[in-house]
């Protein structure tokens, strides 16, 4: 395993260990509102402490972007670690078991190392560039399914961008009626896990962040798998709106929902 890797393997598996802590006593969980729809716990914050200190302990001079404590920079600005300490926020706060944490490395702007860590299940997914992806050390690949078809997919809601529901509402439909069914499961991390690890054929969603999908892209591409925007393009880190799954079934979502979304999510 690669040495930052292993750093980031320690930090998410730290983190795990204060998620399952705070699973065991709910009741001293606090929850505030950070924006319309969007949640934040003190176990958010702990998770995200844990995750800086383990890597900062071993890359002093690195520097960090996380969900909830915002950038940290570092005298080695290449090196930037990309952190969602809690991908599942709403679903951890109502006793839901799905969520993970979200660790990538980006050197020079590209994705080398990524983690994302289901504690519940103990299930690790990890890549490095040229490495392959693997789930708890074994390789895993993406499906081999080419059209929607018989296909299952993944998404997410746009609860925190609702004026764009009409248009996701149309999408969705587009979709929907031609494969095997639609799952919304509350964790774009574990999505693109998934979609990596072959468990879903493909997975699409508006308005993420870098923190939701950083690790979740590196995984998808090692595993054999495209990410794309909602035109097709490779701007879907700049709009948040992406599309991921086997190359061909990447292309089949987008010709389906292209027609019917706004242009303001095909930029």
């Amino acid at each position: 395993m690669h040495p930052m890797l292993n750093i980031a393997v320690r930090a998410a598996r730290n983190a795990g260990k204060v998620i399952l802590r705070a699973c065991e006593n709910m009741s001293q969980v606090e929850t505030s509102q950070k924006g319309s729809n969007d949640f934040v716990t003190n176990v958010d914050k702990e998770a995200e402490l844990v995750i800086r200190d383990t890597i900062l302990k071993a890359y002093p001079e690195h520097a960090i972007v996380g969900e909830e404590l915002g950038h940290t920079d570092g005298k080695q600005a290449d090196y930037l670690w990309v952190i969602d300490p809690l991908d599942g926020t709403t679903n951890f706060i109502k006793g839901i078991p799905h969520f993970a944490i979200s660790i990538a490395l980006k050197v020079k702007g590209r994705v080398e190392q990524a983690v994302v860590y289901d504690p519940i299940r103990d299930e690790l997914f990890t890549a490095s560039r040229g490495q392959g992806a693997q789930l708890n050390s074994k390789r895993i690949r993406v499906t081999k399914s080419n059209e929607l078809a018989g296909s299952v997919l993944a998404t997410g809601f746009p609860f925190k961008q609702k004026h764009h529901l009409d248009a996701y509402t149309e999408a969705f439909k587009a979709l929907f009626i031609q494969t095997t069914d639609i799952r919304r499961a509350g964790s774009a991390a574990l999505d693109m896990a998934y979609v990596a690890a072959g468990r879903i054929d493909g997975f699409y969603e508006i308005g993420l962040k870098p923190w939701d999908t950083a690790a979740g892209e590196l995984l998808i591409k090692e595993a054999g798998g495209m990410l794309m925007d909602f035109a097709g393009g490779a701007n879907y880190n700049n709009s948040g709106n992406i599309v991921c799954g086997a190359p061909k079934l990447c292309q089949a979502i987008v010709k389906e929902i292209r027609p019917v979304l706004t242009e303001s999510l095909l930029k």
